[in-house]
């Protein structure tokens, strides 16, 4: 065994042991999905002095990050989504009257106001006049301070600023013409008190808490002011300090409204459910996987299957250690990504079998090595389409869904990283040795298989009869427009606006019994269907007493409820994701077919995006049937359909490309693309095999949502099989009658300049 194959093992086991080590150490970020909370999305409106621009909403998230810290929630997260939107989200807060309140107290107006101060007081003392306030002061003790005199609308800046030959920073604040003459107003009355007496100072108020109350300076004259429409605040500040106090009297001064356009509060217990189902689904799917793929590829299947359990943990550790997030649809892509990761291996081992058949003097590891190498066109390609569907999620989607494009993409690169790195140098170590070199069949390479030594025997004309695949194939579209036209879909909130509110019940009662308890409640239009906790309950806008109000009609019949999930989304933001969605599809198709006509040839791109299609509508009509929601996880589903659609479609592409390039002068393409899709067979059924199992297992163990997304991904799986040689192949033979692919490989040549006269 050569020097080399050690020195591999060995760095292998280090990036291992990298891995182990991050997914020790470092905890994961968990989508509020999983941990339980309250989401808000607001909506910033401005106006026409004051617009409602990126840069005016990210000062006004200083103050709303202020308002959070107020309310002792942890690990809390606001963020801008686009120009004029802000994401909140609030783990622990699960409880209606608290994300009421956290709502109302986020969501108010910001409101700064300058005022003189009074004189120190008690904190529990009263005013001594109507309109006076008493605050804690930034300074540690209490003011009692007057009414407004300066309105935030006055304030026309703040900044920090270092002035020049100074090592301390100081926070300059700008006022329009108004505000800046009460200021010099208002500075030149507190001059005239002594240094030290609280009347020398100025409050300034943002929310109800004085956030400043500097005094004002000896240098300043008594009933003369600080003039100029400006003024500069001082107190030994950090960069920082002074940068937080500048970001929050200008966003207290900013006259934006925050709309509220969606919520969401979820109960921990769903989450807790989801992760665990999740975990037993994964553990379920790798030993099923596992197994198979070491009962058809023995010796290699086991080194494989190794090498499949590295990827988990390749996985995890990248996930933990870019600090992505983990959601609800992130999770499902994550297990599934594991069924997905043999694929690699499953193209590589087939390859190998049918170059030891050919050359079996050569040996198992020449063979190994030219497997790796002739499949090296096909998981590229496969994988990089996999990723574009994955990238299209994370920047045309958003919240779960762009967490679960960042995990889909983890996956595809973890699960090269496994097959082409950790499998490889596992195989060469099990090839290497003279005892499974004398008995070949003992590795799983050396013969072609008993699938592939019988379709090599019978040697199928499937494209004989494409007119009636291509037939079956409309046929199956027609039922489903059909199923979508007259049933229609069930749009989730998400795309529809409204409400939708998941209930579990003690008593054991039929979804009839239900609808007629939200019906006695006012809500006969509500949509009301089984789930795996309980009942969904799908609405449109309704206050927070009318909910109660289905919850008490609930109660009457089904017993002790407890609402697992609230969520409430706007009717534009819905429109607004509906209409993301269609373009994420739409972009997704143009960008599929972009590739496969660069890689292949336009007519392999129409052909593979026109079977793409038809795997989507399938699974949309299958849904229509069935009645079931569409909505953010059925679109990750769907979008993932797509990457596993083009991916078996790529696979039977670059054989037919392979062969066609390598063809007699006689042979004519149907034939070749006949033959090639028969070659592809064994890996087809091995991989989709391989992936059924883990689906398989969270269609079973899964929650509710994650049950429809395995449902939604199998029959995807199915379809998408079917479809790359039934319909996929038979349209690119009928393109190939009327735009014909050259028989020869285009060769890049390099030449050397005209006249230098070389020959290159």
């Amino acid at each position: 065994m050569s020097r080399g194959v050690w020195i591999r093992f060995v760095l292998v086991l280090g990036l291992l042991a990298g891995c182990v080590a991050l997914a020790i150490n470092v905890k994961p970020n968990l989508g509020l999905d999983l941990k339980g909370g309250a989401q808000f999305v607001f909506e910033a409106e401005g106006t026409d002095q004051t617009p409602a621009t990126s840069e005016n909403v990210d000062k006004t998230l200083s103050v709303l990050r202020g308002r959070v810290d107020a309310l002792g929630v942890a690990e809390s997260t606001l963020v801008r989504q686009g120009e004029n939107r802000i994401l909140v989200e609030l783990p622990g807060v699960t409880s209606d009257e608290e994300a009421q309140d956290a709502e109302d107290r986020i969501g108010q107006t910001a409101k700064l106001t300058i005022h003189e101060v009074l004189k120190t007081a008690e904190p529990d003392a009263k005013p001594d006049k109507k309109g006076n306030q008493v605050l804690p002061s930034d300074q540690g003790d209490t003011l009692e301070i007057g009414p407004t005199v300066i309105p935030g609308d006055e304030i026309t800046s703040a900044a920090a600023e270092q002035p020049q030959q100074s090592v301390e920073w100081v926070v300059s604040i700008d006022f329009n013409g108004k505000g800046g003459n009460t200021w010099a107003d208002i500075t030149g009355k507190a001059a005239c008190n002594p240094s030290g007496d609280p009347k020398r100072r100025i409050a300034i108020v943002l929310d109800g808490e004085i956030i400043s109350s500097p005094e004002v300076q000896t240098t300043v004259g008594c009933d003369v002011g600080i003039r100029g429409g400006g003024t500069q605040i001082t107190g030994s500040y950090t960069s920082e300090q002074a940068s937080d106090l500048a970001a929050l009297i200008e966003g207290g001064s900013l006259p934006l409204e925050l709309r509220a356009i969606s919520d969401r509060l979820v109960g921990p217990s769903l989450g807790a459910a989801a992760i665990d189902a999740s975990i037993e689904a994964g553990i379920i799917g790798i030993i099923l996987t596992g197994l198979f793929i070491i009962v058809v590829y023995r010796l290699v299947g086991f080194a494989a299957t190794i090498a499949l359990a590295s990827y988990a943990l390749l996985a995890y550790a990248m996930l933990v250690g870019l600090g992505s997030t983990l959601t609800l649809p992130g999770l499902a892509g994550f297990v599934l990504a594991i069924g997905m990761a043999i694929d690699a291996n499953v193209l590589v081992f087939e390859r190998a079998r049918e170059e030891y058949v050919a050359y079996p003097s050569a040996g198992l590891r020449r063979a190994l090595a030219v497997g790796f190498n002739k499949a090296w066109s096909a998981i590229i390609d496969s994988n990089v389409t996999t990723l574009l569907a994955a990238g299209l999620l994370f920047f045309l989607g958003s919240g779960p869904i762009k967490g679960f494009g960042v995990t889909l993409t983890i996956g595809v690169v973890a699960s090269m990283i496994s097959a082409l790195i950790v499998a490889r140098v596992l195989c060469d170590l099990a090839v290497a040795n003279r005892p499974v070199s004398r008995h070949p069949a003992v590795s799983g390479l050396g013969n072609v298989g008993r699938v592939r030594t019988w379709l090599d025997r019978k040697n199928p004309d499937i494209m004989k009869r494409r007119k009636t695949w291509v037939g079956v194939s409309a046929a199956a579209l027609v039922l489903a427009i059909a199923g979508i036209a007259t049933q229609g879909l069930q749009l989730g909130v998400e795309f529809t606006g409204g409400r939708q509110l998941d209930y579990s019940v003690s008593k054991d009662i039929s979804v009839d019994q239900a609808r007629e308890a939200v019906t006695a409640a006012g809500f006969s239009e509500a949509v009301v269907q089984t789930a795996d906790t309980g009942f969904t309950v799908r609405t449109g806008n309704i206050s927070n007493d009318e909910e109660q109000a289905i919850e008490a009609e609930l109660a009457k019949v089904g017993g002790a409820v407890d609402k697992i999930d609230d969520q409430t989304i706007g009717s534009s933001l819905g429109r607004e994701l509906r209409n993301n969605a269609l373009i994420a599809f739409g972009v997704a198709f143009l960008a599929q077919l972009l590739y496969l006509a660069i890689r292949f040839k336009w007519t392999f791109g129409v052909a593979a995006v026109l079977a793409m299609a038809h795997d989507v509508i399938l699974v949309v009509g299958l849904f229509a049937w069935l009645q079931k929601p569409i909505d953010g996880i059925f679109l990750a589903a769907a979008m993932t359909i797509v990457g596993l659609s083009v991916n078996d479609t790529v696979v039977v592409f670059d054989r037919i490309r392979e062969r066609w390039w390598g063809s007699k002068p006689e042979e004519n393409f149907t034939d070749v693309a006949n033959k090639a899709c028969v070659e592809t067979v064994p890996r087809t059924v091995n991989t989709g095999l391989g992936a059924m199992f883990i689906l398989a297992a969270l269609a079973v163990l899964g929650g509710d949502s994650l049950q429809d997304f395995a449902i939604a991904l199998l029959v995807g799986l199915i379809v998408g099989t079917y479809s790359s040689v039934f319909l996929a192949t038979p349209l690119l033979t009928y393109f190939q009658e009327k735009a014909p692919m050259s028989r020869v490989k285009k060769e890049k040549v390099a030449r050397a300049p005209e006249d230098s006269g070389a020959v290159v």
